[in-house]
């Protein structure tokens, strides 16, 4: 899905969402190998994400309020970039997905907002989550 509309996009923000999206993975990654330093280094220093209605500003507050998702050997969930979308200055883009549980049910989906910081470096400055919801139902 995140070619699907390559035919559309600026080749500039072609490659700009390969990189959001090879980032976004290895952030998730972090999860996966429960390495809490390497999440923190993905974060913007003026990151905002949200925990529930709460937003959590900055680095810190957000890297202390995650420390608990890595403190058990397995990880309490995954999450993978299905759409990706970069501005046209490839400078911001959005990145959005399915968040699973350890048996791989899907229960959220993730929005997180990419700054590019530095060349070739992106940091997350937002992110919020929402539940999964049963849209077949009437």
């Amino acid at each position: 899905m995140l070619s699907a509309c390559a035919a559309l996009s600026p080749p500039g923000t072609l490659r700009a969402g390969r990189e959001v999206a090879d980032v976004e993975r290895a952030f998730a990654k972090t999860m996966a190998d429960r390495d809490y330093i390497a999440f923190k280094s993905f974060l913007s220093d003026d990151a905002v994400f949200f925990s529930g209605s709460t937003a959590l500003r900055g680095k810190q507050r957000v890297a202390d309020a995650w420390r608990r998702f890595f403190e058990k050997t397995e990880a309490p969930f995954s999450w993978q970039p299905e759409q990706v979308e970069v501005l046209e200055s490839g400078e911001l883009a959005l990145s959005t997905g399915p968040v699973r549980d350890p048996s791989g049910k899907l229960f959220a989906t993730f929005t997180s907002i990419w700054r590019r910081e530095a060349p070739g470096q992106w940091r997350i400055v937002f992110d919020k989550g929402a539940d999964a919801c049963d849209c077949a139902k009437p």
